[in-house]
């Protein structure tokens, strides 16, 4: 009897974990649907205004600003969904500024600035914003065959320079987080830092010393 127990208990069990792998599998879906769905939304209104507007050079920052603004200002409605959002929110904006022969690298920078200001303004984590930005804009580049290099140096620099507005410590915790996710960042995060440190060196020559030794042993 202990045995057929046994055998029992380890049907159910097994059950239980092809059930929550079944639900994983299709919430997985369901966001990866979700998050194109972003995409595309993004992707079109920023071409379409743009587009409107007949001046690409000088809307995109400021288009691009908007939409990001948007974007975390309805995740904060919400109440969820920010650090999923954003890649897909950054990744929509390169592509549709791409779309109509606009500035990416401008672009790139100035989403992931914009993610890591507005994100702290919320009171969100600026690393793991910047890290899911960073990773969108380098998702759309190789998706529309650009520079990736040239792009993710632009888009780490952009979060550095945000993260310096707020102070040492999201500087410093912004380039670990990018340094961790993000491949090919380490020595594009490392010579981005030192340039920030050096601004906030006068307020505190310690602390700047101390993060751009940190950023050049990364």
């Amino acid at each position: 009897m202990a045995k057929e127990d046994s055998k029992s208990g380890a049907g159910g069990i097994s059950e239980a974990g092809t059930a929550v792998k079944d639900g994983i599998v299709s919430s997985l879906k369901g966001i990866n649907e979700i998050e194109a769905e972003i995409v595309s939304l993004v992707r079109n209104t920023v071409s379409n205004t743009l587009r409107a507007t007949g001046a690409v050079a000088t809307e995109g920052v400021t288009v691009t600003r908007d939409v990001i603004k948007g974007a975390l200002q309805a995740t904060e409605e919400v109440g969820t969904g920010l650090t999923l959002g954003i890649k897909s929110v950054a990744k929509g904006v390169i592509m549709g500024v791409s779309d109509v022969g606009g500035d990416v690298l401008v672009v790139a920078n100035q989403a992931v600035k914009g993610a890591v200001t507005e994100a702290a303004q919320i009171g969100a984590d600026v690393a793991v914003v910047a890290s899911r930005a960073v990773n969108g804009v380098i998702e759309a580049t190789k998706e529309i065959g650009g520079n990736v290099g040239e792009v993710t140096q632009a888009a780490v620099e952009g979060a550095v320079d945000a993260a310096g507005t707020i102070g040492h410590t999201a500087v410093r915790a912004v380039k670990d987080m990018l340094v961790g996710f993000v491949e090919g960042v380490k020595d594009v995060a490392g010579a981005a830092l030192p340039g920030s440190s050096e601004q906030d060196a006068p307020e505190k020559k310690t602390g700047g010393a101390s993060t751009t030794k940190a950023g050049k042993n990364k």
